[in-house]
């Protein structure tokens, strides 16, 4: 029996693969896009680059030679030209204690990130010696109009946007959420999650095994 879970992302890429390892068929449906912003650098120089996604990591024309700190391999991958460091928890918490671990005495940071991404970094940066300054380079809006949904028994929203969109086409399949917020935007949209998981293949792989 192919169980068949709907998501952003295509066949060969590292999730989708996962997906396939639990059991099931990863089926590409997309409902938003990501839309470079054309904002400048707004520090310059500093010491690093903390760069949250693969979208950010594309999307920012990153000062030549600055070192960056990511949060997975999918986002080092998309950076040429830059020594990259990995952050070994895959969250923005886990970029907070490799920062204050390599650059013990403080200093600047570019902050590459989204235009929705949660403030967890600036909020404990605030007032610290780790000045923070955030550059906006991509931001997620939704496609109009919303590809048709393939035939799917589920689905994986990937951030709070694509739960909103996905909530009033997904009330007859169930619905899993990468990460709290997005399982926050699918209850704030009347159709719960049926599933949150921590935004880590190994965890997602976890509550695909329990369905089966």
């Amino acid at each position: 029996m192919v169980i068949r879970l709907g998501l952003a992302r295509g066949p060969e890429e590292t999730l989708s693969r996962s997906i396939r390892k639990a059991g099931w068929e990863p089926v590409f449906w997309g409902v938003t896009e990501l839309r470079p912003a054309h904002s400048k650098v707004p520090f310059s120089p500093a010491r690093a680059a903390i760069v949250l996604s693969p979208a950010g990591a594309k999307a920012a024309r990153l000062p030549v030679g600055i070192p960056c700190l990511v949060t997975g391999d999918a986002t080092g991958k998309a950076i040429q030209g830059h020594e990259v460091t990995v952050s070994p928890e895959p969250r923005a918490e886990g970029l907070w204690a490799m920062l204050r671990s390599r650059y013990p005495e403080g200093g600047d940071f570019l902050l590459v990130r989204g235009e929705r991404t949660r403030g967890f970094l600036e909020e404990v940066a605030e007032g610290s010696p780790w000045r923070l300054h955030p550059w906006i380079t991509h931001q997620e809006a939704a496609l109009d109009p919303v590809p048709a949904r393939p035939e799917l028994d589920a689905v994986l929203a990937l951030s709070p946007l694509q739960a909103e969109v996905m909530a009033a086409l997904t009330q007859d399949v169930l619905r899993f959420a990468w990460g709290e917020r997005t399982g926050m935007a699918f209850e704030a949209a009347g159709t719960p999650a049926h599933a949150v998981c921590e935004p880590t293949t190994e965890a997602l792989g976890r509550i695909l095994a329990s369905y089966l």
